[in-house]
């Protein structure tokens, strides 16, 4: 897959751009884009959150729009209105926000359940129903969520029908010493986001989203993502573990991480990497859990260690050759 990795390479070069030294979160991204999946970026203020976001569509030359979710939003601030026009005697169709192919949904949880619902017919259908009719989103759509982890007051946590539909969580962290005086030297006197322009096609991008589905992965490591996600459930301290689309996310980002690592095949580190990122979200603790101050990432670190990596040839070898061979004829 040396065109997927040359294309996100560019892509990712281009990001680094603003956000500095965050190599691997700017990885997660193109990978959930590739996988055309929805991404949750949960850190405290002032990290890049909003950045990382407007340079991904600028990149793209992707349309972008910001929701800055707050209390008193309704449903319809999102999706848009239909209002009368009295010239014409006809209702007119205004549409929201979210009819971009890049949305920043900025501090989501501050928004009430009602609001927040009112993305997941865009999340998972890629559609809006206003007034009984059906409106498709553009393409490519994503859905670059963001929360502040430690503030609470005024917040309305994101139920977990919503949550399991991002693919993939992640933080961004602190700069290190030299990252952030890299971040004062290039802002001092205008901000690099400024300047940053497209580097790759839309057609590139679906190209590329298409491309990453053709990675082989061999039957024993389809079996190793079940088990993982299957095993998140029966983990003694989870009320509710990773959903059959949890299994899927893993699936499909292991792909795309393969891709941008130029193999056209699923190896287990692929899988060991990317558990974390698709499953802790979707892992909800049990009581006992809270009392031993135990994480979710934590219970999806043990199940790692506990399912046994399959070994084997990766690349499928015969068996691979048999399944194409099948497909042609």
């Amino acid at each position: 897959m040396p065109e997927v990795q040359s294309f996100a390479e560019r892509l990712m070069q281009n990001i680094e751009r603003v956000i500095i030294g965050k190599r691997a979160t700017v990885e997660l991204a193109v990978v959930s884009l590739l996988c055309q999946g929805h991404l949750l970026i949960e850190d405290v203020p002032g990290v890049g959150k909003t950045m990382l976001a407007r340079s991904l569509a600028r990149s793209l030359g992707c349309s972008f729009s910001r929701i800055q979710f707050t209390p008193d939003m309704l449903p319809s601030d999102v999706t848009g209105v239909s209002i009368f026009n009295q010239v014409t005697r006809e209702f007119e169709f205004r549409p929201g926000p979210v009819m971009a192919q890049i949305v920043l949904a900025d501090e989501i949880n501050r928004a009430t359940p009602k609001t927040q619902a009112a993305l997941l017919e865009a999340m998972e259908e890629r559609t809006v129903t206003v007034d009984g009719i059906t409106r498709g989103l553009p393409v490519p759509f994503v859905v670059l969520a963001t929360q502040n982890p430690i503030e609470y007051e005024g917040t309305f946590p994101l139920p977990e029908a919503q949550v399991d539909r991002f693919l993939l969580r992640l933080r961004l962290g602190y700069p290190a010493l030299d990252d952030e005086v890299a971040v004062l030297e290039r802002q001092n006197f205008r901000h690099p986001i400024q300047d940053l322009a497209q580097v790759v096609s839309l057609e590139e991008l679906l190209w590329a989203q298409e491309a990453i589905k053709n990675v082989y992965a061999a039957p024993a490591l389809k079996r190793y993502i079940v088990e993982i996600a299957r095993q998140t459930r029966a983990h003694g301290e989870v009320y509710l573990g990773a959903s059959p689309r949890g299994s899927l996310a893993l699936y499909r980002t292991a792909q795309a991480r393969a891709a941008l690592q130029g193999r056209d095949y699923i190896l287990p580190d692929d899988v060991k990497y990317l558990a974390v990122p698709t499953l802790a979200h979707r892992v909800i603790l049990g009581p006992g859990a809270r009392l031993r101050d135990l994480s979710a990432e934590q219970v999806v670190d043990e199940v790692l260690g506990i399912v046994p990596a399959p070994g084997g040839d990766p690349t499928g070898g015969a068996a691979r050759r048999a399944e194409q061979a099948t497909a042609r004829s």
